[in-house]
């Protein structure tokens, strides 16, 4: 099978699982971005409730939030950030105490993400969060 018919085949596969519903953390949400002029990973911990879908909702309004709305008047709590994606991690999941990530599926999508990122980072290229 040649390389490239291989990066597609998994890109499609990565585009098919980004389609599946997961319950979300009551331990809260991330939202993660590049700081390209420090070097940085950067992750803003937000708080949230869970509805018994697995649903955010707004603490004040009780209404379904949205993973595309970016203004959604919530404060983040903690701002983590690492020059690696391994750094990033030892300090949240590591250093952290209590961590405020209670699901494995959480934390592996964390670490998925936090590693693209970094690539992101060193090859100079856009970084969307998945």
């Amino acid at each position: 099978m040649s390389e490239m018919k291989t990066a597609i085949n998994r890109t499609a596969i990565d585009n098919e699982l980004s389609k599946r519903h997961i319950n979300l953390d009551p331990g809260g949400y991330f939202i993660i971005y590049l700081d390209r002029e420090e070097g940085l990973i950067c992750a803003k911990h937000y708080n949230n409730l869970v509805d018994d879908e697995g649903f955010a909702l707004h603490p004040e309004t009780g209404e379904r939030l949205s993973a595309k709305c970016q203004d959604n008047d919530q404060v983040a709590t903690t701002i983590y950030s690492g020059r690696t994606a391994k750094e990033l991690c030892v300090q949240l999941f590591e250093e952290t105490q209590p961590c405020p990530v209670t699901h494995f599926n959480h934390a592996a999508y964390l670490g998925r993400e936090f590693l693209r990122a970094e690539i992101a980072l060193e090859q100079g290229s856009e970084y969307i969060q998945d």
